[in-house]
């Protein structure tokens, strides 16, 4: 792994939210990411993080559900409201507070996004950031929780009539190189980095 882009500094005393950003439907193991996010980070570049620091593509769509409404793309025929004006804070204002992130339509990856603090960033903080986590993110078109489920109990049985199937089109060798509760919190903030440094 090269080295990241450095992120932008936080002003020491600007207002910072911990989130757990937890994958739906999904056990043994399940799949979340505690992130540090600036309070004012808007919708957009919350999905940029969510996507990063699980592992996701970014093929697809993706909506946020929250008591103010749907936002997302602006685009008329989705009818969400416009995810670059709304800021995280505004939505996230004490803990227990929680919207709904899904992303890919078709195989529905439902996310909640629960505040656990509000905090106050240091001085040398570099925002966002993944402070822990679970899990793998399950592959991109899998299928959704179900597909999911079936993916990893046809990977652990050999015997299993997609066993095989299943490696090829993961691209594996053997079932040993899927670990579903694989997750590198290095890895993560790497590409937290990447992403904070395309904005």
């Amino acid at each position: 792994m090269s080295e990241a882009p450095k992120r932008a500094r936080r002003s020491a005393g600007e207002p910072a939210l911990q989130v757990k950003v937890a994958l739906r439907g999904i056990s043994k193991p399940p799949v979340w990411r505690r992130l540090i996010l600036p309070a004012d980070m808007t919708l957009e570049h919350l999905h940029h993080a969510i996507q990063a620091s699980f592992g996701w593509t970014d093929m697809h769509l993706h909506v946020f559900s929250t008591g103010a409404g749907e936002y997302g793309v602006p685009d008329p025929g989705l009818g969400f409201g416009d995810e670059r004006r709304v800021r995280l804070g505004a939505l996230l204002e004490e803990p227990g507070d929680r919207i709904q992130y899904t992303y890919d339509f078709g195989d529905d990856w439902e996310h909640n996004i629960t505040l656990e603090k509000l905090l106050i960033a240091g001085l040398d903080a570099q925002l966002p950031a993944c402070t822990a986590g679970k899990g793998a993110c399950p592959p991109e078109d899998c299928g959704g929780a179900w597909g999911y489920a079936d993916l990893k109990a046809a990977l652990a049985d050999p015997g299993n009539e997609e066993h095989a199937d299943m490696l090829e089109w993961l691209g594996l060798d053997g079932s040993e190189e899927f670990d579903p509760a694989a997750f590198d919190l290095a890895e993560a903030n790497y590409e937290l980095a990447l992403s904070a440094a395309g904005r």
